[in-house]
């Protein structure tokens, strides 16, 4: 069976953050079966877009099987699983945006973003993958790196080699 490697960054800076991302992963190995094959360090990051404490980051790669659905379809699915872990985990979703329409940041027990899903490009109105902030951000990037496979990389050359 075919499988699509699923590229995820989680990132903590409430409360016991080690814990936070640990727990996380555990909901996640659970809902992908075992298909983790690859996680980075974890480390620390200043926060971005906003002040507060200092975030825990890091990246995982899960093998899913390909879902025989259009990859937009089953991104938004496994967006959907993302949400569910971060709210069932205490997480208040909180969209803001200032007077010229970017986004506010804030605090958060967790988060989850999809970063890459195989080497698909994805723009729906709820969810773009690649991140589209992915390569601006270092707590993004540097535990990326430890683990992003060539066919990634090479895929997405605006993100891996803009710096």
């Amino acid at each position: 069976m075919d499988s699509i490697p699923l590229y995820l960054s989680l990132g903590s800076n409430v409360g016991d953050r080690e814990a936070n991302l640990k727990e996380a992963l555990e909901r996640l190995d659970k809902t992908f079966l075992g298909g983790r094959d690859a996680l980075s360090e974890i480390l620390e990051f200043p926060s971005w877009g906003f002040e507060s404490d200092d975030f825990l980051n890091c990246v995982v790669r899960y093998r899913i099987p390909a879902a025989g659905q259009s990859p937009a379809f089953h991104a938004l699915s496994i967006l959907g699983v993302c949400k569910d872990i971060e709210k069932s985990m205490g997480r208040k979703e909180d969209l803001r945006f200032d007077g010229a329409g970017n986004r506010i940041y804030s605090s958060r027990i967790i988060d989850i973003d999809i970063l890459f899903y195989g080497c698909d490009r994805i723009d729906t109105d709820r969810l773009t993958v690649p991140h589209k902030l992915a390569g601006q951000r270092d707590f993004v990037m540097i535990p990326l790196l430890q683990i992003a496979e060539n066919d990634v990389i090479d895929s997405f050359p605006e993100i891996f080699h803009s710096k």
